[in-house]
């Protein structure tokens, strides 16, 4: 069962995955030698030696364990690919190529955040923006198809309760995982008001920059790094690149944003975070490279200590006599707009779940909580926030989990979603079985006699007699 303990750690993924790494070579380094056709799946569907080599070189930077042992599973699951993208193409599950595009596009943003420019990624590759989006295209394009046969393949499939049960009992308790202390926790938030003659104070110091970059040609990104009280582009010249408008940014910043021409600086823009002005350094399509200096109105101890008031009334006439929920308190009274989406939760910002590990959290919030019974609120408290700003908060703990091995009682939503992905993973199997009969799989001497392959009705390879 030592598939339950990989599972539960990689999030559910199944058994039998049908793995996209060719679609991840953007980053692989690989100069194949000799290379040649290792399978032909159909009628024209190859799979080239160095499509082995790349996908093993992508899990080997992700996985220092990885050796060429492995060859002939990646080789397996690539045929399981074909396989799938055949059969959505026979029954008509197509991909549009605007699909390919958005695909490859995201694909490629997170390649260059990775690699931190556009620049450094194609220096990596050593091709260009448009080599890598012309060389896997059709591979993306095909593992989207896989990618649909598999989930039309799957859909029907569903678990019931006595299957889970039948699953976890069949677990040796030695392989049941040991889970660290997690918490369930969100928070309101108040940005405490900023008095005007503060307020006016930091538009006039934005206004006097402007003028000395627009009147006197001063370099804008010479007094980001003076002045902008943005800790994320301040060392940078205020810089920020591929910027969208759906990324997250203040509506008003990137509808003010997309109205600029090359080099053209915006006029005074506010936002909930202060006051900003824009250049713009160059727009490409739907997204656009730009810097902005921002200057934060400052906050005296007296608009913090009426924040807490705020916060100290919320939770004892409205929280404390349940007069409201948490997440409408959050609703109606958070000044963080994001978190009404999330009814104030704080979600791991890699899986988006709401469960996070107590080892992973900001010290301060720790101690916050530490005391907290479920269901209980903190003491309002100043912070300071991702922006590296202080604010003012409540801290809500829904639930705590301690230390423990996996058991149904605490865990049956886990184990329910890894007996589930199991179930999925045998229907798959069971569908790639059925379809080996009528499937046309050649396979080089090479790899024909790996035990991935024992039972595969695979075509004499050739030269073979």
């Amino acid at each position: 069962m030592q598939f339950f303990k990989n599972s539960f750690r990689a999030s559910l993924s199944l058994v039998f995955t049908i793995s996209l790494l060719a679609s991840n070579s953007l980053t692989a380094q690989v100069t194949p030698t000799g290379d040649k056709i290792v399978a032909v799946v159909g009628k024209n569907r190859i799979i080239l030696n160095s499509d082995i080599e790349v996908s093993i070189a992508q899990m080997k930077l992700n996985d220092d364990a990885v050796t060429d042992s492995l060859k002939s599973v990646v080789l397996q699951q690539l045929i399981m690919q074909k396989l799938l993208a055949d059969q959505a193409e026979r029954d008509s599950l197509l991909v549009s190529d605007e699909e390919v595009e958005g695909n490859i596009e995201n694909k490629l943003r997170y390649y260059t955040r990775m690699y931190g420019s556009k620049e450094k990624l194609e220096e990596a590759t050593g091709k260009t923006i448009y080599q890598l989006k012309e060389e896997n295209k059709d591979i993306i394009k095909e593992t989207m198809m896989a990618e649909k046969m598999q989930g039309k393949i799957m859909e029907p499939v569903k678990i019931t309760p006595a299957e889970v049960k039948a699953f976890y009992d069949k677990i040796p308790t030695d392989s049941l995982p040991f889970f660290p202390a997690v918490v369930e926790i969100g928070q309101i938030v108040i940005d405490p008001p900023v008095s005007k003659e503060l307020d006016d104070y930091a538009k006039e110091k934005i206004t006097d920059i402007r003028n000395q970059i627009v009147n006197e040609g001063k370099s804008f990104e010479m007094m980001a790094g003076i002045y902008s009280d943005d800790p994320g582009s301040r060392n940078n010249g205020g810089r920020y690149n591929e910027v969208t408008r759906n990324g997250g940014w203040a509506p008003e910043f990137v509808a003010a944003a997309f109205k600029l021409q090359n080099g053209e600086v915006s006029p005074i823009i506010k936002t909930q975070f202060g006051y900003h002005i824009i250049q713009m350094i160059q727009r490409k399509g739907e997204q656009v490279d730009l810097r902005h200096i921002l200057i934060t109105p400052e906050r005296t101890k007296a608009d913090f200590d009426i924040a807490l008031a705020r916060l100290d009334s919320i939770r004892t006439h409205i929280l404390l006599t349940n007069k409201m929920s948490f997440s409408e308190a959050v609703g109606k009274y958070s000044t963080d707009e994001s978190a009404k989406m999330t009814g104030g939760m704080i979600l791991n910002q890699e899986t988006g779940a709401s469960e996070l590990e107590v080892a992973s959290l900001d010290p301060q919030l720790v101690l916050m909580i530490d005391k907290l019974q479920p269901g209980t609120y903190s003491e309002p408290q100043m912070y300071q926030n991702e922006r590296n700003n202080q604010s003012t908060r409540i801290v809500y703990l829904k639930s705590r989990t301690e230390p423990h091995k996996a058991n149904l009682k605490d865990d049956y939503s886990k184990i329910q979603n890894v007996a589930l992905s199991q179930k999925k993973s045998m229907k798959l199997q069971e569908w790639i079985r059925a379809k080996m009969p009528d499937a046309y799989i050649r396979i080089t001497q090479e790899y024909a006699n790996a035990s991935v392959f024992k039972g595969w009705n695979l075509a004499k390879p050739e030269g073979s007699k």
